[in-house]
């Protein structure tokens, strides 16, 4: 099968770094379109031989793009067309349409309580969504919860699957000589304890909160690295002038070596105010570090030895941050069972298959809902 994959930019994020992933993976001949922003993961697809073309627009509302990817689609006569990310959903389901796509499918990467994609979901915003939603006929929702949400506001659940977000757990296991070279790096000895912040740096992930429950902990063997950029970035550097700790804590800014970044954390601390999946979590669990975190769908129900989750006050983290430091060395090896639900290559052959499942049996057609409930199963720690 032929799929197309439309998505708004290709620069270093989540969903990218997702659709990276599963083209390396899909069973299928895929080519992709970005709206703008040819980046570094442009570059990363391309060098795997799936043709990427850039639409190159300048603004959000840009009528001109739609006619070029309607065009694009058209000529391509794709069996599938997907969808990724907010402005990409809009633009990829009205030219698929127009051009007559069997298979319409859309992954609905990040919802929260209010927002979408860290866009405010004001009545305009969630109108022009449910209209370009009109048009698909699969959406891929990453957990239980973005489900739930999608349902509340008004996506009909029978075209909803859920498929979890994927993990290269070869790519984030442990890496010793790693470990070496990225200290060595940072100015980092061996035998100093690094606390690690990974990902975004949003309102949303309080890493403020982070750094200054871990301020009182920190000196000359003990040091915090956040490793990941975002908007909060400037505040945060300066919150950490502010408590006095800018010799402890450095700010790594994106980095695309992650197995070898988490190698050199000691443990991993994420504190969101509310989380839609948590793949840094599981790429730490799956590196074999310790994890403290405030919130994370994906372990819902699940007891993972080296995962804790932790009180979202500034006192109960630091208690919570120094137990750890204090706490006996483990092997630094994966959960065996997170593995098996959560990498690559069952995730894309359970896309791979709706693929097949929507082209084969039309839009018309009503589906069953997967649930991530039905995927849970045993997921106690391994010995």
């Amino acid at each position: 099968m032929k799929v197309l994959h439309v998505i708004t930019g290709l620069g270093i994020g989540g969903a990218q770094t997702q659709l990276e992933l599963l083209l390396r993976h899909t069973r299928h001949e895929p080519e992709v379109v970005t709206l703008h922003n040819r980046g570094q993961v442009a570059d990363t697809i391309a060098q795997g031989g799936v043709r990427v073309r850039d639409l190159a627009m300048t603004r959000s509302t840009e009528v001109s793009a739609l006619g070029r990817l309607h065009r694009i689609i058209r000529e391509g006569r794709y069996d599938v067309v997907h969808t990724h990310l907010y402005r990409a959903q809009i633009y990829g389901h009205l030219a698929a349409r127009l051009a007559g796509t069997r298979a319409i499918v859309t992954t609905e990467h990040s919802v929260g309580e209010t927002p979408v994609e860290r866009r405010r979901m004001t009545m305009p915003v969630r109108t022009v969504y449910r209209a370009a939603e009109l048009c698909s006929h699969a959406t891929v929702a990453v957990s239980d919860v973005v489900r739930n949400r999608l349902v509340a506001w008004g996506v009909p659940s029978r075209k909803i699957t859920v498929v979890p977000k994927a993990v290269d757990f070869a790519a984030v296991a442990f890496d010793p000589v790693g470990r070496v070279n990225v200290r060595m790096g940072w100015g980092i000895g061996p035998n100093v304890q690094v606390i690690g912040v990974l990902g975004h740096l949003g309102p949303d992930k309080r890493v403020d909160l982070v750094i200054r429950a871990a301020a009182p902990l920190l000196g000359e063997r003990r040091r915090l690295v956040v490793a990941g950029d975002g908007e909060e970035r400037e505040r945060l550097e300066q919150i950490v002038r502010e408590v006095g700790v800018t010799e402890h804590v450095l700010f790594a800014g994106a980095r695309r070596d992650l197995g070898a970044v988490l190698s050199s954390f000691d443990m991993l601390v994420a504190a969101p105010a509310q989380e839609t999946f948590g793949l840094a979590m599981l790429e730490a669990l799956g590196n074999g570090l310790p994890l403290l975190y405030t919130t994370c769908p994906t372990l819902d129900g699940i007891v993972v030895e080296r995962a804790r989750q932790v009180p979202g006050d500034e006192v109960g983290l630091r208690r919570e941050l120094a137990a750890e430091l204090h706490a006996p060395l483990h092997p630094r090896t994966p959960v065996p069972a997170l593995c098996e639900r959560y990498g690559i290559e069952s995730v894309a052959a359970r896309i791979d298959n709706l693929y097949e499942r929507t082209a084969a049996r039309g839009p018309a057609l009503e589906r069953v809902t997967e649930t991530e409930e039905e995927w849970h199963g045993d997921l106690s720690p391994s010995a």
